[in-house]
């Protein structure tokens, strides 16, 4: 059986697993793939959405990580998180920029009407750590979230079904921050989270019955 599919495209940041994390607690399949190999891996597996981590440098930095602006044209949703947020933003005609004010730690923020904060508090916490922030937002694009210091906190193009946040949504001091990811796998990518351990050992369990036939194998484990 195929399960449904969301890619993690890893752009090196240091909650990559733990966005892992937050799409299998929903039942969701995932598979890492790193930015290099993400547009080849897409084409292979057909996801039904796409999840761009952060990332340790500026989108502005000479060899910064990056992705063929391609994948905005292929029709699959995606949310760009912190780095990824602000790589959206530059590779679809915005600008990224080193603000006066850095943000790091929790931050109040203000959420607006967009499926990506469906029965959020619109008044909240969030946990924000970056250096640069996105200055212009491309064409298509509306603002979804505000803090004090960072503007451009959250943007969508509903219509392409892009969506952004600076802030961390995966982490546990960004208050409902689970929910926003379950918003954008329920709600946008219009996932049935029919992922569980119980049905990756049945499936695999036939795809080796089905390549073995009546032979005899061996599984070998460590520990």
């Amino acid at each position: 059986m195929k399960h449904q599919t969301v890619l993690i495209v890893d752009f090196g940041g240091q909650y990559n697993q733990l966005i892992a994390r937050r799409v299998k607690e929903a039942n969701v399949y995932y598979e890492i793939v790193p930015y290099k190999k993400a547009i080849a891996k897409i084409k292979e597996v057909n996801p039904e959405g796409i999840i761009f981590t952060g990332g340790p440098k500026s989108v502005n930095e000479e060899n910064a990580p990056t992705i063929d602006s391609e994948i905005f044209e292929m029709n699959i949703p995606i949310l760009g998180i912190c780095y990824g947020a602000q790589l959206t933003a530059k590779l679809l005609g915005g600008s990224v920029m080193k603000p006066e004010k850095r943000e790091y730690g929790k931050t109040s923020i203000n959420y607006q009407d967009s499926s990506l904060f469906k029965d959020i508090n619109k008044s909240n916490i969030c946990w924000m750590s970056h250096t640069d922030q996105i200055e212009k937002m491309p064409e298509g694009f509306n603002i979804v979230a505000t803090t004090e210091d960072c503007p451009v906190a959250a943007m969508e193009n509903k219509e392409k079904n892009l969506y952004a946040v600076q802030f961390h949504p995966e982490v546990e001091h960004t208050q409902e921050g689970y929910k926003i990811i379950r918003n954008f796998l329920f709600e946008i990518c219009k996932l049935d989270g029919d992922f569980t351990a119980d049905s990756f050992i049945e499936d695999k369990i036939k795809l080796i019955k089905e390549e073995i036939g009546d032979k005899k194998t061996l599984c070998a484990l460590s520990g």
